[in-house]
């Protein structure tokens, strides 16, 4: 049987327990919390536990999304990619930045967008029905920059991108996070390296609408169908999904899977600390109540 969630003593423990007991939908990160690809981006690797706690979510009907700051992939591409790994995630149980920006822009109808990205970054904002241009079709006149995956950039989309937020357009990122766990070790997020370029170059600092920015929080509680306060936040980044948790009323699990340590999530504070600090997924399997299971 696997072991009960660690709690971190964080406030109350009576409250903290509360708050588990009160959650009926799950967050989910990907990288370091339900598997490890490469560098590249490629390949997923289960870690430990998170094949049984994916299936007992799927077994109880407990709600729940597998939302990862990477963009590499549209969301059904992602959940493919989790189903070769052996992940029962249906196709809308996956989610990326670029769902919630999709989201974003549409309501407020921005557009064109200037999308410095791969196809799994633009493809999601233009099925949402929002104008997407690319570097290379780049003529001026556009309402926003988004910046996501795109190791291929060169010089002529910085400068693109540099023209346009100096026109007026709004800069966006998928993600502000420098690093993700992957395989072996850490690895660079490209929107994170293109948008400090771009401050730089411009003073300009790009909105977030990934992971953690509160239009991410709102956009999965919709999905979900459920108030903040009955979401768990699962992750293995403070910077992450501990201050995504933090945006709102949900609760925060930290897991020490991928790119943080027992003690480094213990050393956080305010909104970097987790409500509780889990080992591997499967330490969530056997607690009770989980979600809507009995």
């Amino acid at each position: 049987m696997a072991e009960r969630p660690h709690v971190l003593d964080t406030g109350p423990i009576a409250d903290i327990r509360a708050r588990l007991a009160a959650v009926r939908g799950f967050v989910l990160d990907l990288d370091g919390t339900l598997a490890l690809g490469d560098r590249r981006g490629q390949g997923l690797v289960p870690i430990a536990g998170a094949h049984e706690f994916v299936e007992r979510l799927n077994r109880t009907g407990t709600p729940y999304t597998v939302f990862t700051n990477g963009t590499l992939r549209t969301p059904k591409e992602t959940a493919e990619k989790l189903r070769a790994a052996g992940f029962n995630v249906p196709d809308d149980r996956a989610m990326t930045p670029s769902s919630v920006a999709a989201d974003y822009f549409a309501r407020r109808k921005i557009s064109p967008v200037l999308v410095l990205g791969c196809e799994g970054v633009w493809r999601p904002l233009k099925e949402a029905g929002v104008e997407v241009v690319l570097p290379a079709e780049y003529h001026g006149n556009v309402s926003a920059v988004y910046v996501g995956w795109y190791r291929e950039f060169t010089m002529p989309c910085v400068e693109a991108a540099f023209d346009a937020v100096m026109n007026g357009a709004k800069l966006f990122s998928a993600s502000n996070v420098p690093f993700f766990a992957a395989s072996g070790g850490r690895a660079l997020g490209t929107s994170f390296m293109i948008c400090t370029m771009l401050k730089g170059l411009t003073k300009k600092t790009a909105k977030v609408l990934g992971k953690p920015s509160a239009e991410a929080l709102q956009f999965a509680s919709r999905q979900l169908g459920l108030p903040q306060s009955q979401i768990a936040i699962v992750g293995d980044d403070p910077l992450c999904e501990i201050r995504l948790a933090h945006y709102g009323q949900a609760l925060g699990v930290g897991v020490t899977t991928g790119t943080a340590s027992r003690s480094h999530f213990e050393a956080q504070r305010g909104r970097f600390k987790p409500h509780l600090i889990i080992d591997n997924l499967g330490e969530l399997v056997d607690a009770t109540p989980l979600g809507n299971a009995s």
